[in-house]
């Protein structure tokens, strides 16, 4: 069975050009140590390469009980037994298809700064949203920026999990979650770092200190 999506946690993905045993023994640490969920993206790795490294992680992950989303290729994310597809700017067609092909598929869609594209997301199908860069980030200097005010706004608007990318940090990340964010992603703040399991805890400790949504703090 492909592990279900957690409620909330570390949103790991992999870098680019990673060799296949650093990478499993890296993710591994990274699973042990708090990691909800881990996305294979490298847009370095040719086919084969991609779909070798995708079904070694799956299988890793699949034993760790934490879903592998592969990003931007719904064929490898099938291929190679993922529990789902990440779709960036021009793939929300793609969502169909998902469906379609696999219904139980996970599906998240790149929403960048706007909650209009994370609305038709929602209204499509998809599994979550991500919004983002809220920091610099050394993986896409250039990325759109987003603010957290539009964090709160997705909130409040979105029955969806919602992911939060671009330069965070486990010292930044909490007020991202106390925003709203039920994930935190993280490259090189996980598979840059000498000791990826401290790391890839550091991020999980900000959820266990129990930051509340605000919609959660306008129920009560």
């Amino acid at each position: 069975m492909i592990p279900a999506f957690p409620e909330r946690g570390l949103y790991a993905i992999t870098p680019d050009g990673l060799n296949l045993r650093h990478l499993l023994a890296s993710a591994a640490q990274a699973a042990a140590s708090g990691m909800a969920v881990l996305q294979y993206r490298d847009k370095a790795a040719n086919r084969a390469e991609a779909l070798s490294t995708a079904r070694e992680l799956a299988a890793l992950c699949h034993r760790s009980g934490i879903p592998l989303i592969v990003n931007d290729d719904l064929d490898l994310a099938l291929a190679s037994g993922a529990a789902g597809v990440h779709l960036g700017r021009d793939e929300l067609d793609q969502l169909g298809r998902a469906r379609a092909m696999r219904p139980r598929i996970i599906v998240g869609v790149s929403c960048y700064n706007s909650l209009e594209r994370a609305e038709a997301a929602v209204a499509a199908g998809t599994d979550y949203a991500a919004f983002g860069s809220f920091f610099p980030s050394s993986t896409k200097p250039g990325a759109i920026r987003c603010e957290i005010e539009t964090l709160r706004r997705a909130r409040q608007r979105l029955d969806v999990p919602i992911v939060a990318i671009g330069g965070i940090s486990p010292e930044n990340g909490a007020a991202l979650v106390a925003a709203g964010a039920d994930y935190i992603a993280a490259i090189t703040g996980v598979f840059a770092q000498h000791d990826v399991g401290a790391a890839a805890a550091a991020y999980a400790k900000i959820f266990e200190q129990g930051h509340p949504h605000p919609a959660a703090q306008e129920s009560t």
